[in-house]
């Protein structure tokens, strides 16, 4: 829940973490395409990868996790 207590810092942090759950459920499967919307070009995976790449946040390919 989010509300208008949260500091600048919690939404971000919120968003971070809700963009890497986006890039764990998206990842293409073996056949390039999305697992949950069965495209190759997956507009969720991108919108993700551009919001951590705005936010300078690092993110891993679920195969790439230590």
């Amino acid at each position: 829940m989010t509300g208008p207590y949260l500091s600048a810092a919690q939404l971000r942090s919120r968003m971070v973490l809700a963009a890497r759950w986006i890039v764990t459920e998206h990842w293409p499967a073996d056949d390039g395409r999305c697992p949950v919307c069965r495209v190759p070009d997956c507009l969720a995976i991108a919108s993700a990868h551009a919001y951590l790449d705005a936010t300078g946040t690092p993110h891993l390919s679920p195969g790439n996790r230590p």
